[in-house]
Formats: C-alpha cells, structure tokens, sequence
C-alpha cells in the first residue's frame, strides 16, 4: 500500500482486520474504545460526512446521557491530535476523515478486486493475480475488537465481500487446473464460512479432481447435516447437482535521455487483423523492461514477422528516436545478407551519411553502436539466418530494444530472452480466420473449426486459407473444408505465397543427411517418436540420429514438445510426406521394416518378460536386426505407454510393406500390456487391425489368436456376446489342429463368458473340461489359470469349500514357479472366497497383497479389483465409511477402464456401502445405474444383485415396486442357480409372498 504524504506527514490506516493506525511511520496508539468506535465509523464512511447523531448511536446505542454530543467532540478532538494535520475535518452537519485512495486499506481492497472482475473473463491470470494481491490485505475479520454494533454491521458488510472476493478467485484458480493447490486453503475456508455453499462445492470440486472422491461424498453429507441442523433446509441446486454428478462420474511488467538526432520511423505496416497470441504479447512486453533483446523463433509460416511488429508496434512510444526494420533474409530464395551489408542499411535508415560509414565489418559495428548510444532505439531484425549473422547488430547500449526473428533456435546468443512461438490454440485460429472471412465463420461453427484444424493451426496457413474464402463470397466454409481434404499442403498457396514453399525453403538450407532423415520421417506414423525410432528408420547409429534432430528441431522442421520426444507438424508431415514419395520403393521398404521390426521385437520381449513360455506360442523367436536399440527401448519402464497409440499404424505399415506375420504380432506382443493397463479400446482396435490383416493372408493362425484376443477386449467392455463369437471360433481352430493348451485356455475363456451372460451350467461344464485339459501341463500359466477360473466359477454358485481348494493350490503354484503377474489373480481368487466363508482377516490380508502386487505389475484391472475387495471386506467389518471410500475408487478405475461388468459390479457394492451410512437416495442412484451398465452388458449376476438392491432400498416407503424388483430379482438368481435367490425368496416371503 503506497503512502499518502500531507503537511509532511503520510498517513495508513488498516481495518481489514483489527483497527491499526500508522502516521509518519510509527504506530499511533487509539486505545479509548470510544475513540475506536469514532475512527471506525469515519473510516466506514471515509470522504463522506458522518453527523454527530450517527456517532452517537455507534457509541451508546438507544441509550446515550445527555453529555454524548460533548463526549463524541472530546473523542474527535483526541483523534485530531493523534493523525497527521488536515485529516479530521469538522463540518456543519459533522465530521470527515479525509483519505488518499491508498491511506486506507479497504480502498486498495475495493480497487483489487474491481479490477480483477474487470479482466476476469479475458486475462483470468492476471485477475486471480489481482484477487491475491487484494485478499493478502485481509488479517483477520474487519475492525475485530470494535464492539458497536453499528460499526460491526458494516463490517460484516466487508466480510460478506472479502468471501466474495476469495470465491471469485478460487473459481478461476479451479478453472485454471490448480485443485491440489487449494484444497488444503478450502478446508480451511469451509471450517471458517461452513454455511457458504459455493465454497462446499469448490471444495467437493477440487477433491474430486485430485482423486478424493470419497472425501467429496463426505464433504457433501457433512454439509447436508449441517444445513439440516443449523437451518432446517436441504443442500442448494448446486451441492445437490454435484452430489448427483459425482457419484454418476460426470464432473465435468526508465529509460535515459532523449537523443538529439531526428527520429526515425522506419517499421512496416502490421497487419490490421492481428489475433490471438495475446499472452505471448504481454510476456515480451514484460521482458523488454530487463532484456536488450527479444529474439522470437518458430516453425515457416508461424507468424514470427507478425508477432514482432506487433509488439514493436505497442512499444514504439518507449523509442522515439528510432523504429527500424531490416529483413536478414535468412530464410528466403535470395542469400542471407552478410552482417556488413545489414549494418549498412541500418546505419543508412538512421541518416549516417555514407561517407560516414566505414568499409569493414568492425568499424560498421562500433559506428552503429556509438549512433545507437545517442539514441533510445527499437531495431526489429527479421528472418536471422544465424546468431553469428546478427551478432554485431545487436545494441550494447542501455534503453535500446532489439527483436529477432528467425526459423532457427539462435542458441549462440547470451543474454538475450527467447521465444519459441507453436501454432495458434484452436479458438485463437477460429477468430483469425473470422477477422478474415467475416460471418459465416461464426454460422458455419464447426465448419470454420475443420478449417484451421487441416490448417495444422498455422498463421499463414489460415491467413493463406481465409483468403481464399474471403474472395469467394459464393463459397461455404464447408466448401473450402471440401477443397483442403485430407492434405491441405497444396491448396495452402496465393500467387507466390504458399505453406509448401515457405516449409521447402528451410528443408533446401538443410545438409544432406539432414535432408535425407527428414525425407524418411514423411514415411513415419503420425504422433511422436523418439530418436531410437529414426535410428531404427534411418538405419543410423542412435548418437547419430539423436544430432540429426537436435538439429531439424532447431531449424522448426520437427518439435520436440517434451524432452526427446519428437513430432511433426501436420503440414510439415505432409511435406516430408511428398518428399518420401520420390524415394526408390526398396529404400522406402528397407527404412519401414526396420521401423516395423524394432517395434515388434521391443513388444515381444516385453511380453515373454511378463508370460513366460506362453508367449512364446505366437511371438517371433528370431534375433531383432538391431539388437542395441531394442535394448535402449527396454531400459525404458514406460515404452509401452509412450508408444500405445501408434500400434495400429505400425499395423497398417507392417501389411502395407508385405509383412502380415508381423503386423498381427505387433497387436499380439502388446495385448498383455493394454489388458491388465485397462486400455480396452486400444486392445479392440489393436486386434480388429491385426485380425483384418491376418484374415487378408488367409493365416487361419493368426485369425484364431486374434480372435482370441479380441474377444478378451469385447468381454472385459461388456460386449459378451460378441466375445462369445470370438472364443468359439479360436476354440474350433483349437480343436481342429489338436492343440489342447489351446483348446484349454479358449475354455476357460469361454467359460467366463458363459458366467457373465448368466449360463452358469454351461459356464461350470466349460471350467471343468478347461481345468482336465490343461491340469497336466505343470509348469505353465494354463494349469494356474484354470484352477482359479473353475474356482471362481465354484465361488458363483455357491461351492465354496471347492473354490477354496482349487484357489490356494493355483496360488501355491504360482509361487513355485514365480509367475508374478498371475499371483494378483490368484490371491483376489482364494480372497473372495474367504470373504464369502466370513473369514474376514484372512480376506483382508489377501486383499492387500493383491492390491501390492497388482501395482507392482502395473496391472490396473487386479489393482481396482483389490480395492473393491477391500471395500466389500470393511462393509462386512461393519466400517461403512471406509468401504465407500475403497468402492468409489473401485468405482472410478472401472470407468476410466470402460469396463462395463466391473461398472455394474463395483456400483452395486458401493450402494450398499451408501445405504450402510443411511445415505438412501445415493445408494439408489448407484443401484439404477449398475442396473443400466449390467444390461448394456449382458451381465446377469449383477443386473440380478441391482434390483436386489433397488427393493431393498424401496421397501420402506413403496412396498409394490420392491416387490416387482424382487420378483425380477429372483427369477435371475433362480435361472442361474446362485445362491442370492435365497435371499430373495425370503423377503418376498416376508411382504406376503
């Protein structure tokens, strides 16, 4: 807060907390209460007249004696003598404090936080700066210690906008993605105003986001109870809707003297549509008060020039002197100029008269520097070729700006501060082109946005784009969508403009080896990669390729948007694109299937790291043609996640260049990792590639083991019927070739299918004839895997003792034979038995062991498994509390998953965990919505154990519609043979039936 200086004397006086009084720099004592009471109301009412009845009021309330009016002159007369002369003013009607805007705290607050609104909508991080700045005022609540009730009345008033103002920003900061940040302040906040409900939602809010969805549900109840107790109502529309949200997983900155030389204004027109980059704008803007030097780089075409003159331009009163523009021609079909025919110019703009200006480099330099000196000076050097290039331009001088532009990192330059611009966000492209277009961009919405998305979000390929619309009055966007296609590169040109020719003239400065890399990236999947990838690709030595695009990135041929992951630019992949077209078809073929096999042979070990010797039954057995790089993708634990959505590319790829056994093994080799990860649409999609391609060669192998896998993805997402078709296919393969390892396994899978579709005969007949055929293949995963499917399926209906049996001899098994990644399995196996048995601590215990292992492996379907399984042992240890926490979690993992069954499943367990803690109206929200998500997936037991669920929610207050759900209920438990019909049967029983 400034200090306000009158009769030299400054003045500060806070009451944004208890009353403080500063004058002259030292704390001025107010201790008589009637004195405080006095300040206060003048501070309240700074500027304007308070009467001497108002004061009384504050001061005695109803009652005052008949002296109050001498009283309150004694009380200003002791104020008058304590502030800084002139400040108590004695009026007609009363008295008035007289205040600068910043003497007084409330007044900076007041300015703070209108301000912050003002800007919230268009530049929210300097509004929450604002909001900040204005709430780091607050010490406490307003005037604390000034009893009168008049005075606590008003103050109440700022408080009421001191939790205003904290709301407003914590909107933004929320808005922003700052959750883990606030919710700490939030608890505190809620605990301080336990009745402002929009801070309940902020804080609901901000746990759900950082994974505490429990904690949000618990927030919520507490609120409920609160507003219960404390006011006899129910939760507002906005906790009331995020309750409902939550639990249905739908949350949404002085320069010298003048210079006596004639100014200078040499900067070329800027554009009149100028558009987007704004918090790029006022970043170099706050950089230019500290550095001499703005150097601004990016990809052809990115609006580098634009951005420059722009900011040139909201700079130029700061130099009056001189506003030059040279154009280094750095990147352009004529030579770059050479630093001595640059300075010339330069010094020519300034008026140096040419006798003046000496003929070698040297003396050119300290010329310009020494006019520099005289002068503040804004120089804008565009297109650099090089750093060596500019190097003797630059100022040396004090209130002199210079800014570079150029395609090229000038990493050789020392204190200078860079930029490195990307394309446009989308929003920003939209309103670029409708600065061009006019109207029917904002009528054809999505239209327009198609367009700056096929313009890869480039300046100059909008600009080139929006041209062509504005000139076509005729034309729809969707017209111009039409013409871009799919590779807008060619239609991206006006007379002698174009995207091509601006990318063209870059890659014709580039070396040889550099040109030849970068024509094999146009051969290269969409998405990033890595340097290993383009060794692979290049075949180069790994250092060789990692220089080869240290250097295209410097150059803004390739982007490097984290540290040594690389992509291309939509339009530049399209350039490099037609580039690799011109390539001999064997050299093309040569450089994909090295890609191809690098890929396939990293898969593959990653697999026979986690299977074993099953793996071995489908992957290639061969040595990799570049073992080294195969060896530096492993020693990264997260390849396989980095690299998942590329799989179906190299699919395609691999069929495309005439290798169909290693384009269905791509998917195969990386199935175990999207599986347990829980990625299943990627293992859909990944397989239907490999099937398409095994189906075209007619490998009836490979089609059986890509359905095999496929129907893994249909029937962990809860298309049941559809995994169905699948196994049976894989199974008559199986049967046909007399592969009874194979015949098993498909089986067992069968087996899981048949349970979850409700045919549980059917289902245990498969387990059993699965277990017989794989059980004397000791030694092997299949012999596990059908111990714990016969015991599960045991479990279902009801067989217990069995189920446990079989389940502790395949996790002894699992042991012996260290096959880690099946021992989650095994444990959840004998843990939900011993649940079901009510042996509830030795469920727990194996419960968490599961949970320990499965996150050892990665494996994220056994890890959410476990946590249900906790949930369910804490309800049956009558912890309700702490079941609801481990079933939302459950709950969460399951639908992040998209795994439909396991939606149905974990949603009834987590109702029932609701109704545990009498939250009804939650638990029948979760029971409707495992019963649509059981239905959607054919999944008997749990559409069964829902409406179970819904009835015995209901029954209370609507006895006939929990009867129809009972009796729903029982003929599915009956159908299948389980044991909840039991259950069932007797609450029919007991309404009467």
């Amino acid at each position: 807060m400034a200090e306000t200086t009158e009769s030299g004397r400054s003045l500060r006086i806070r009451i944004l907390g208890p009353l403080e009084v500063t004058a002259a720099g030292r704390e001025v004592p107010v201790t008589a209460e009637r004195d405080r009471i006095v300040l206060a109301m003048l501070i309240l009412h700074a500027g304007r007249v308070v009467t001497s009845g108002q004061l009384i009021q504050a001061v005695w309330g109803d009652g005052p004696p008949a002296t109050a009016r001498g009283q309150i002159q004694t009380c200003v007369s002791r104020l008058r003598r304590l502030l800084p002369a002139g400040k108590l003013v004695t009026d007609p009607a009363g008295y008035r404090i007289s205040t600068a805007g910043d003497d007084v705290d409330v007044a900076v607050f007041a300015d703070l936080t209108r301000r912050a609104r003002a800007v919230a909508d268009t530049a929210p991080g300097d509004a929450v700066e604002l909001f900040r700045e204005a709430l780091n005022l607050w010490h406490g609540a307003a005037l604390s210690g000034v009893g009168s009730e008049a005075v606590r009345r008003r103050a109440a008033v700022l408080d009421e906008e001191r939790a205003a103002a904290i709301e407003d920003c914590i909107d933004l900061e929320l808005a922003a993605g700052r959750e883990r940040d606030l919710v700490a302040e939030l608890t505190g906040l809620v605990e301080r105003y336990p009745l402002r409900e929009r801070l309940r939602v902020q804080l609901m809010l901000a746990l759900y986001r950082t994974g505490r969805q429990a904690d949000a549900l618990a927030e919520y109840r507490r609120a409920r109870d609160l507003l219960h107790d404390e006011l006899g109502i129910e939760p507002g529309a906005a906790l009331q809707d995020l309750h409902r949200r939550i639990l249905s997983g739908d949350v949404p900155q002085a320069p010298g003297a003048r210079a006596t030389a004639l100014p200078v204004h040499s900067l070329p027109r800027t554009v009149g549509d100028f558009t987007g980059r704004e918090a790029t704008v006022d970043k170099l803007l706050r950089a230019s008060a500290d550095a001499t030097v703005l150097a601004i780089d990016g990809m052809a075409g990115s609006g580098k020039t634009t951005l420059a003159l722009r900011v040139a331009g909201l700079l130029a009163d700061s130099y009056p002197d001189a506003q030059l523009f040279l154009d280094l021609q750095g990147h352009s079909e004529r030579q770059p100029l050479e630093p001595e025919a640059a300075l010339l110019a330069l010094l020519r703009q300034l008026g140096v008269a040419p006798e003046r200006i000496p003929s070698d480099l040297e003396g050119r330099a300290v010329l310009w520097r020494t006019e520099l000196a005289r002068r503040q000076a804004l120089v804008v050097l565009d297109n650099a070729a090089s750093s060596s290039q500019i190097a003797p331009m630059l100022p040396a001088a004090p209130g002199n700006l210079c800014v570079v532009t150029s395609r090229r990192r000038l990493t050789g330059l020392d204190g200078v501060h860079p930029e490195s611009l990307t394309v446009l966000d989308e929003a920003e492209a939209v309103a670029l082109l409708a600065r061009i277009v006019g109207a029917r961009v904002e009528a054809e919405a999505e239209a327009s946005r198609e367009v700056v998305r096929r313009c890869g979000l480039l300046p100059l390929g909008i600009r080139l784009a929006g041209g062509r619309l504005a000139h076509r009055p005729h034309w729809r966007v969707a017209d111009l969508v039409e013409r871009l296609g799919e590779s807008a590169l060619p239609e991206l040109a006006a007379e002698d403009r174009s995207v091509a020719g601006a990318i063209g003239l870059s890659y014709s400065q580039l070396p040889s080896r550099q040109q030849r890399v970068f024509r094999l990236l146009g051969l290269h999947p969409p998405g990033r990669f890595r340097a290993v990838a383009v060794a692979a690709l290049a075949d180069l030595p790994l250092d060789d390729a990692q220089g080869v695009l240290d250097a295209l990135v410097d150059v803004h041929l390739v982007e490097e948007p984290e540290h040594e992951r690389y992509r291309l630019h939509d339009l530049v992949s399209q350039y490099a694109a037609t580039l690799a077209e011109t390539l001999p078809a064997a050299e093309r073929r040569a450089a994909l299937a090295g890609l191809v096999n690098f890929h396939l042979h990293v898969g593959a070990r990653l697999a026979r790291e986690r299977e074993g010797g099953q793996a071995e039954w489908d992957l290639p057995t061969e040595a990799p043609d570049r073992p080294e790089l195969v060896a530096h993708a492993l020693a990264d634990a997260g390849w396989q996640e980095e690299h998942r959505g590329g799989l179906v590319p190299l699919i395609r790829l691999a069929e495309g260049i005439g290798l169909p056994g290693h384009a269905w093994r791509i998917a195969r080799a990386n199935w175990r990792f999207l599986f347990h990860h829980g990625y299943l649409a990627d293992v859909i999609e990944t397989c239907t590639a490999g099937l398409a391609v095994a189906e075209a060669a007619d490998d009836r192998h490979g089609i059986a083991v890509m359905d095999n896998y496929l129907a893994s993805g249909y029937w962990r997402s809860g298309r049941v019927e559809e995994a169905l078709a699948r196994v049976d296919v894989t199974l008559e393969y199986h049967v046909h070739t007399g592969n009874m390892a194979g015949e098993g396994l498909a089986r067992m899978n069968r087996c899981s299918v048949l349970a979850d579709l409700g045919r549980v005969d059917e289902a245990l007949a498969e387990a059993d004839r699965a277990y017989r055929l794989l059980a004397g293949i000791e030694g092997h995963s299949p012999s596990v895997l059908a111990r714990v499917g016969l015991g599960n399926t045991l479990m279902m209906v009801g067989r217990h003792t069995e189920a446990l049996w079989h389940g502790r001899i395949a996790l002894q098994r699992i042991v012996e034979t260290k096959a880690g990644y099946r021992l989650a399995l095994a444990l959840l196996s004998v843990g939900q038995t011993r649940l079901r048995l009510g042996h509830l601590v030795q469920a727990e215990r194996l419960a968490e062991a599961a949970l320990v292992v499965a996150r050892r492996h990665g494996i994220r379907t056994d890890e959410s498994e476990s946590i249900n399984l906790l949930g369910a042992v804490a309800l049956a240890q009558g912890r309700p509390t702490l079941a609801v926490e481990r079933h939302l979690a459950a709950l969460r993992m399951g639908r992040e998953h998209g795994r439909m069954p396991r939606v149905a499943q974990y949603s009834n367990d987590l109702a029932r965990a609701l109704r545990a803690i009498d939250d009804v109206a939650g638990a029948v929200e979760l029971h409707r919505q495992a019963l649509d998500a059981a239905r959607r997936s054919r999944y008997s037991l749990e559409e069964g154990r829902a409406l179970n669920g819904l009835a015995a929610c209901l029954v209370a207050d609507d006895s006939r519609t929990a009867r129809r759900y009972w009796t729903q209920a029982l003929e599915i438990f009956t159908r299948m043979g389980v044991p909840e019909k039991d259950e069932v049967a007797r609450r029919l029983a007991e309404l009467g039936l």
